[in-house]
């Protein structure tokens, strides 16, 4: 190969690396399965040093109670039952055993696989319940007690008298309330959990926790470790650095909201100690914990997969009313902007941040930004040209990645032409390799001066890759994780969901690498990549070695790439298959323009010699 591409091929590689480098070390991304999250087993316990008043957690599990205040002695049995709240965004299930949540259906979110809404509150059993209590730390077990129920429109308590053994021997009562508090139009609702001091309550100290408190073990909709494009990440945010991290268990950091993420869907929970009698606790403090937590990895016993995160309450010494602001929702921009202004939801809560629970690239989050405004703004105009409200975000896909395609083609055509000379040059490249094969040095002066007289430079086409690689890349995180492609119509039959592959129809049987499921979408990119492999191909020669690398490129590397993406979201794959399709254009636009200053230069010639 020569010097110069070579050096074009290293410096571009150079720059990809720096990319990726940059953005791993700056912006590190929160993990994007919870099986490779830093998580803690369910059953692993360690002791942690405690240096601030709020939340900590994987403390040592008890061992001797009676050193400890914490032992507890409940009320005589209640009959089980199970209540239901429902506003116009969610319906609620819960039971008075521990006042948890058993099942919480996004009603205006459609689940394909269950026919039902989005189940925020899966695989629940009876020791793993969502927004459950345990008195200590995080290993403790949650409380299986029956509770007395009260409700009200958009509000349910549940509450229990109990008592509890003090460090000096004397007992303590207490009683614990939970209160679930709903506004309609909300996916956020208020979780208040109330310690009543009672006669000789001297508070609730097992190993310097309180009470911990959990999400749901899991949340829809069902998750598939198998599929690349789903995803269980554990994300914690910490306003005063402005940062998004992933928690870990192992490392004490302060964080404002805690919770899991899925692709399209997330549960988080922001605590407000109101606490009293106790001054070493928060008093009506901004939000603002620390502490650390314990994640639970995906437990594929019984073929479920379990993402959770727990976290303790600082042990009491009175009475106490907390404060649990609850998200358990679309994970969309629209949605969890709007805690960030009081006038734009119905709590009243402002400086939130919970957008930062988005999924970007951190670095590139400002072309993600540019990208989805004019994504939106088409999907606007389709949508008041056609009459229909939702517009069609695949004809959106279709007209954005087209302008891209015509704003980039300056760069293009710059890039393309050059790679058409460096083919046509080949024969007389090939010549000054031979002439000159024991002196390099020369070999490189020559072609060095072939260069210069036909006016190529090998470096001017790292530039419009990189440029081009750089939108790619931001385009591509977009299209697999925009949440108004969940559900999208874009071709009635055939692509009824632009954030799932495209299905013509399942096989009886499966095929290798690919499945039971017939998709189209990845054909027609293979087609189109080919194409265009076999037109940037044509004209040039090769010897026998570059030929072979030429063939590897042109045929090796679409069908690499069909397998990798054959069940990738319809909407990631159409923005790819049109991309390689305007490629195709232009770059037969380019031949024929340079065909034809071929000619008009070789009559101008002629002429000149006829003169």
């Amino acid at each position: 190969m020569e010097k110069n591409t070579v050096w074009a091929i290293a410096l571009s590689t150079v720059v990809l690396v720096a990319f990726f480098a940059i953005q791993t070390i700056f912006y590190p991304q929160p993990k994007g399965g919870a099986s490779k999250t830093a998580a803690t087993e369910a059953n692993k316990t360690e002791t942690v040093k405690q240096e601030t008043p709020a939340l900590v957690s994987n403390v040592v599990a008890i061992e001797d109670v009676s050193e400890n205040e914490g032992a507890l002695e409940s009320a005589p049995e209640l009959k089980e039952e199970t209540y239901t709240v429902s506003t116009n965004k969610v319906k609620v299930t819960f039971t008075n055993r521990g006042g948890d949540v058993i099942g919480y259906e996004l009603i205006d979110h459609f689940d394909r696989d269950t026919g039902k809404g989005i189940e925020m509150a899966k695989n629940i059993s009876d020791q793993n319940r969502a927004f459950a209590i345990a008195i200590g730390g995080v290993e403790a077990p949650i409380l299986n007690d029956l509770f007395k129920v009260h409700e009200e429109k958009n509000l349910i308590s549940f509450a229990r008298d109990f008592e509890v053994k003090n460090a000096d021997g004397t007992s303590g009562k207490f009683t614990l309330v939970k209160t679930y508090t709903f506004k309609d139009d909300e996916y956020l609702f208020k979780l208040d959990v109330t310690v009543d001091g009672g006669e000789g309550f001297k508070g609730i100290n097992v190993n310097d926790m309180a009470y911990s408190l959990r999400t749901s073990p899991e949340i829809g909709p069902a998750f598939n470790p198998k599929d690349r494009y789903d995803n269980r990440e554990f994300i914690a945010y910490n306003k005063a650095d402005n940062k998004k991290y992933t928690p870990n268990p192992k490392k004490d950091k302060r964080w404002d909201w805690i919770g899991v993420a899925g692709k399209y869907f997330i549960t988080f929970i922001n605590p407000v100690y109101n606490s009293t009698g106790d001054s070493s606790d928060p008093k009506n403090e901004e939000v603002t914990t620390s502490g650390l937590v314990k994640t639970i990895a995906p437990d594929r016993n019984g073929g479920q997969a379990n993402a959770q995160i727990v976290f303790a309450r600082k042990a009491i010494y009175a009475g106490t009313n907390d404060t649990y602001y609850i998200y358990a929702g679309p994970r969309n921009e629209t949605e969890l902007k709007k805690y960030n202004s009081a006038e734009n939801n119905a709590w009243g809560i402002k400086d939130t941040h919970y957008n930062e629970g988005l999924p970007t690239m951190q670095l590139l989050s400002w072309l993600e930004v540019v990208l989805k405004f004019f994504l939106e703004k088409l999907n606007w105009v389709i949508a008041l040209v056609s009459g229909s409200s939702a517009g069609n975000w695949g004809i959106a896909i279709i007209i954005l990645t087209i302008l891209l395609k015509l704003a980039l083609f300056p760069l293009t055509k710059k890039s393309l032409s050059g790679t058409k000379k460096l083919q046509e040059l080949q024969p007389r490249i090939q010549a000054i390799q031979a002439k000159y094969k024991d002196t390099p040095q020369k070999m490189q002066q020559e072609t060095a001066k072939l260069y210069k007289e036909i006016g190529y430079n090998p470096m001017a086409g790292c530039l419009p890759m990189l440029i081009q690689f750089v939108i790619l890349w931001a385009m591509y995180h977009l299209f697999n994780n925009y949440f108004e492609f969940r559900g999208a119509m874009f071709i009635p039959g055939w692509i009824p969901d632009l954030s799932t592959s495209d299905k013509v129809c399942t096989l009886g049987f499966s095929i290798p690498f690919l499945g039971n499921e017939v998709h189209i979408l990845p054909v027609i990119y293979l087609v189109s990549q080919l194409l265009y492999g076999k037109i940037t191909q044509n004209g040039g020669t090769a010897t026998a070695q570059t030929g072979m690398q030429m063939k590897l490129m042109m045929y090796g590397m679409p069908i690499f790439f069909f397998f990798i993406f054959y069940s990738a979201p319809s909407g990631l794959l159409l923005y790819w298959t049109v991309s390689n399709i305007m490629q195709l254009i232009l770059q037969l636009f380019i031949n024929s323009s340079m065909k034809k200053a071929d000619f008009q230069n070789g009559n101008a010639k002629i002429v000149k010699r006829g003169k």
